[in-house]
């Protein structure tokens, strides 16, 4: 399965990674429409720092997936032909279990829907995900190992 995978030697921080998935994930999809949406449009990922050093942290997609094996209420899924976990937001209660077990602290609260968990969900809609699409520093690769 192909996964994001990050190179902080070359991650820059500017969070143009953040900006265009939410603004995929946004109704409009237009950047300079997205942000003046309600509900704003979340990100899936977060640029974490550490001194000097950046890179974006979203959800792995683990291959034992432990956020699918704690949710109650089968909310969080995995598609075994792809691999990609995702998040029903219809079945999701907010328990926050797939927080709590996720070992790279890469869900998150939607703070404007506060029972749902958002992770990224590898931008079904693109060809490749947004984040690495749109990275200037090619900080962001796509691909198989």
């Amino acid at each position: 399965m192909k996964r994001i995978y990050a190179k902080e030697e070359v991650c820059i921080g500017c969070k143009l990674c953040e900006i265009h998935c939410a603004v995929e994930h946004s109704k409009s999809k237009n950047i300079r429409k997205a942000f003046k949406e309600y509900p704003k449009p979340k990100e899936r990922l977060i640029v974490e720092y550490k001194g000097h050093i950046s890179f974006a942290l979203q959800c792995r997609h683990c291959e034992e997936s432990p956020c699918v094996a704690a949710c109650m209420t089968g909310a969080m899924q995995k598609d075994e032909e792809t691999g990609v976990v995702t998040n029903d937001q219809n079945k999701c209660i907010g328990c926050w279990m797939c927080i709590m077990v996720c070992p790279y602290g890469a869900i998150k609260r939607n703070e404007e829907e506060k029972r749902v968990a958002i992770k990224c969900d590898m931008c079904p809609d693109s060809e490749t995900p947004v984040c690495v699409a749109f990275c200037p520093n090619e900080a962001l690769i796509y691909e198989e190992r």
